[in-house]
């Protein structure tokens, strides 16, 4: 039982890193001594209206789990070194929103 729990467990964490790539949205392939901090990418976030949840810095992602205007949950996959939307662009994704 304790091999199939473990199994799962890094079957889990492979598919949530491949994600973001998968929608074709590479974040960075920067260094993360370039990344910018949780608290700016947070900050950056806050200052388009969204209501942050909880940050994580993954592979090469900011996952940003997050509420938005009409109050709905989304999760957000930024580029760290940029702090924008990976794939695209702030305002791109407001006017989805």
């Amino acid at each position: 039982m304790k091999k199939f729990v473990v199994a799962s467990a890094i079957v889990l964490a492979l598919g949530s890193n491949a994600y973001a790539e998968s929608f074709g949205k590479t974040c960075t392939s920067e260094p993360k001594e370039k990344w910018l901090t949780v608290e700016a990418i947070e900050k950056l976030v806050k200052e388009h209206g969204y209501e942050v949840r909880k940050t994580k810095m993954k592979a090469s992602c900011a996952e940003v789990y997050v509420v938005d205007k009409q109050g709905k949950r989304q999760e957000l996959f930024l580029d760290p070194v940029t702090g924008n939307p990976a794939g695209s662009d702030w305002q791109s994704l407001e006017k989805k929103g």
